[in-house]
């Protein structure tokens, strides 16, 4: 690899840390098992007091708990036959019976294709895991599973409680005796020990963890003014105790490289096997596509709009996966390279942003490589999986098209038919503000307006409307 061309990581690191939409990072890059690049920029804390950032910095890995604990774990437990992709999660979850959920495979929960919304309400106030537990079983779907992807955090709940329901381990504890502490990676975990405290690079404070659930901490009392350091970011994880299928692992750089070298490596590194090579290419290759073209691995990105960390260089046929706190994996196995991205964007006051930066840095590592023949390799592995796309498009089309066909003659009802066919309950005691105009009706076309004034035991007090006013004359296309 060009060591000049990945030297360019340099300057477009310093300008975003500039900018303010990090305070650091740390980038490591392998090609052919070999490191290549292994550099941290800029500072670790700014709040309470400066920190210089270091290349042992352990990051709050956020959404890669996905892909490196969750996913892995449940490949380990259908390769030991406990599980199997095409089970319902109610084998596993007997609770979530109901409403739809009893149709849910393990691989659509793995390819976000189950229908669940992209996370639990974070509104609703709630502690602890078993109640998590109670609202995955309640969970309602949005769409019937199988038929549309839409990336959501509780897909991996309920796997991190499979893995739990088919070894009789908790999701790290089976994580650390079969993935992390076979490959050595010594400091990754779930809620880290204090003693690696000073090496955790901290995200908010516990306010701001707040504010993502509407709470202003203003009763949270000294509590809110905490940084989390060694404390999981994600709200949700959070409440849960900070072990989750979807959030909560920490790691280093160091570590991960590991990780991503067994991958490559076809499951194995320095003589132990986490899985089996036919594990990891069915795992890494597509298996959920869109109509757009987009494409989801068994936990993997492949393609889609969270993939813009893959940059504009390496090709169909890749893999990776990112997180909220600012992380993220690409792995090119026709390269046999690697690029590792550890920041944490939401440092001091949740305002960051490295969604540009993580894809310009991918880049800059893929023009780095050097060798023609890669160039050949990344054209048949490109081609390989386009055409593998297209078998799967018409694949998930038909099967689109039968369960649309399903449903055909079910009711639809919008928000305010559901609130006359509850009896306004929902609304029971309250004043209220609606925001409308003349297209708010409901089924038999009453107004929304009319409706609510009329409701029992509720208060219509103001009405808003949009820019064109409440009592229009058209509803048109614009």
């Amino acid at each position: 690899m060009s060591a000049e061309r990945l030297a360019r990581m340099d300057s477009v690191i310093g300008e975003s840390i500039e900018k303010k939409e990090l305070p650091g990072a740390v980038v490591l890059v392998a090609r052919h098992e070999k490191v290549v690049w292994r550099k941290a920029y800029g500072a670790r804390a700014i709040e309470p007091q400066r920190e210089t950032m270091t290349t042992d910095t352990i990051f709050d890995l956020a959404s890669l708990t996905k892909v490196v604990a969750t996913t892995t774990s449940i490949m380990i437990l259908i390769e030991q036959g406990k599980v199997r992709l095409s089970d319902s999660v109610v084998r596993f979850i007997p609770e979530m019976k109901g409403g739809g959920r009893d149709a849910i495979t393990i691989e659509e929960l793995l390819t976000h294709m189950t229908g669940f919304a992209p996370d639990f309400d974070l509104r609703d106030r709630w502690i602890g895991y078993d109640e998590a537990m109670k609202r995955l079983s309640r969970e309602p779907l949005r769409s019937q599973p199988g038929t549309r992807f839409v990336y959501s955090d509780i897909n991996y709940i309920a796997l991190g409680e499979v893995v739990h329901r088919a070894s009789g381990m908790m999701l790290d504890e089976f994580a650390r005796r079969n993935i992390f502490a076979p490959l050595g990676m010594r400091d990754t975990g779930f809620r880290p020990d204090a003693k690696l405290r000073t090496r955790i690079a901290p995200t908010e404070k516990r306010r701001g963890q707040m504010n993502y659930l509407g709470d202003t901490g203003a009763d949270a009392g000294p509590e809110a003014e905490q940084w989390l350091r060694g404390q999981v970011h994600d709200p949700t994880s959070f409440r849960m105790g900070g072990v989750a299928g979807h959030a909560g692992l920490f790691s280093t750089a160091d570590d991960l490289a590991i990780f991503c070298q067994m991958l490559l490596n076809g499951g194995v590194f320095n003589g132990v096997r986490i899985l089996g090579p036919m594990t990891i290419a069915m795992m890494t290759r597509p298996h959920a596509v869109a109509e757009n073209g987009s494409a989801r691995g068994l936990g993997w990105d492949i393609a889609t709009s969270f993939s813009a960390n893959k940059g504009d260089l390496f090709p169909l046929g890749s893999f990776g996966h990112t997180g909220f706190t600012g992380t993220s994996i690409w792995i090119d196995p026709a390269s046999d390279t690697f690029v590792i991205f550890l920041s944490n964007r939401v440092h001091p006051d949740g305002k960051g942003d490295v969604g540009p930066l993580r894809g310009r840095v991918a880049s800059i590592v893929a023009s780095s490589i050097m060798d023609t023949t890669v160039a050949r390799a990344h054209e048949e592995s490109a081609n390989a999986a386009a055409d593998l796309l297209a078998s799967l498009a018409r694949l998930n089309a038909s099967r689109v098209t039968v369960n649309e066909n399903t449903v055909a003659d079910a009711q639809v009802l919008t928000g305010i038919d559901v609130l006359e066919r509850d009896g306004f309950k929902q609304f029971n005691g309250m004043r209220i503000g609606l925001v409308t105009n003349q297209t708010g009706r409901d089924a038999a076309g009453r107004s929304t307006i009319d409706i609510l004034f009329k409701a029992p035991n509720v208060k219509l007090v103001t009405l808003f409307s949009p820019e064109h006013g409440i009592r229009g004359v058209a509803d048109e296309k614009v």
